[in-house]
């Protein structure tokens, strides 16, 4: 199959497209034809070694841990899934080797959920691990309801702009911080925009005289030392960017894949309450592009790598 791998950490220049063994399937695994790969941060964070103390390498690792696509053959012990169907995935193992940016992906079921039929497969691609974060936070760590105010950071990004809708969706007031440029994104989303920078903390004060009842924090450091000064009397605090939380009294959380979960999500995007807002796209040979983007920050919505069988296959 043809694929994206590298073989030492480094930049996106250690990213190679080539051809690569199939995965082997085990009993509780499927194969999955690939559709779309969505880009994460935690995708070239991992590429440059930064997990490397979390998680096991094992060379050459195909990055990539959201994916969409089509069943074409159920491991021995999986009745769950049958070839053809439509699924997503947070296909993330404990280790490093066998991600999403390659033609094919060998999934444990636990990753797994039916692909909503709202969504393309570009889109959908860019629900599981982004989707997954904020439904964990929001409604795990924070327990956000109605009524609620909640600040959202990099409201505008792939996590913030699906926590956004989600919180909205709870039923609460949302405040969410970006760039000038995204702020009316922001709005169409449900949320009222606050500027980053300087004076961010006045800004959200302006729109929240009585304080926040809940903050989620993914850019961490200074925005989050300042978000803890944003809390009402009783008010939550979670991060997913910086583990400081703690000594503020708050909660760090790390993603986990989970069906039930995901497939909840799934299902507000085939309802119309979720969107995913697709930035731009790459063709699988162009990932470290694809990368490069991601690197730079400030995307709106998700960056997603697609797989061209037509083409791919006369690659060479």
């Amino acid at each position: 199959m043809k694929g994206i791998s590298y073989r030492r950490f480094g930049g996106p220049e250690v990213l190679e497209y080539g051809d690569l063994p199939e995965p082997r399937l085990g009993p509780d695994h499927v194969l999955v034809k690939v559709c779309a790969a969505a880009v994460n941060p935690v995708d070239w964070k991992c590429r440059e070694g930064r997990l490397d103390a979390a998680l096991d390498t094992v060379f050459p690792v195909v990055p990539g841990w959201d994916v969409s696509g089509v069943v074409v053959q159920p491991g021995a012990a999986v009745t769950e899934y049958a070839v053809g169907d439509e699924v997503i995935g947070y296909v993330r193992e404990d280790f490093l080797c066998r991600g999403t940016f390659a033609e094919y992906v060998a999934a444990p079921v636990r990753t797994l959920a039916r692909k909503p039929r709202a969504l393309s497969f570009e889109e959908a691609a860019g629900l599981p691990l982004a989707g997954l974060t904020a439904y964990q936070v929001l409604v795990g760590a924070l327990k956000v309801g109605r009524g609620d105010t909640v600040l959202v950071h990099a409201a505008a990004g792939g996590v913030g702009s699906l926590a956004v809708q989600l919180a909205a969706h709870l039923g609460a007031h949302v405040v969410g911080t970006a760039s000038e440029h995204h702020h009316d994104f922001l709005r169409s989303l449900g949320a009222e925009p606050a500027a980053y920078g300087e004076g961010m903390a006045e800004r959200v004060r302006g729109l929240a005289p009585e304080g926040v009842d809940a903050v989620f924090d993914t850019v961490g450091g200074d925005t989050l030392r300042a978000s803890a000064g944003l809390l009402a009397g009783d008010g939550r605090l979670a991060s997913v960017a910086d583990r400081d939380v703690v000594d503020l009294g708050g909660t760090y959380c790390f993603v986990r894949p989970d069906t039930g979960d995901l497939t909840r999500l799934a299902d507000l995007a085939e309802q119309g309450v979720l969107t995913v807002h697709v930035t731009d796209t790459f063709p699988l040979h162009r990932t470290a592009d694809a990368h490069r983007l991601s690197e730079r920050g400030h995307t709106r919505g998700k960056i997603v790598v697609t797989v061209d069988w037509e083409t791919e296959e006369r690659r060479p």
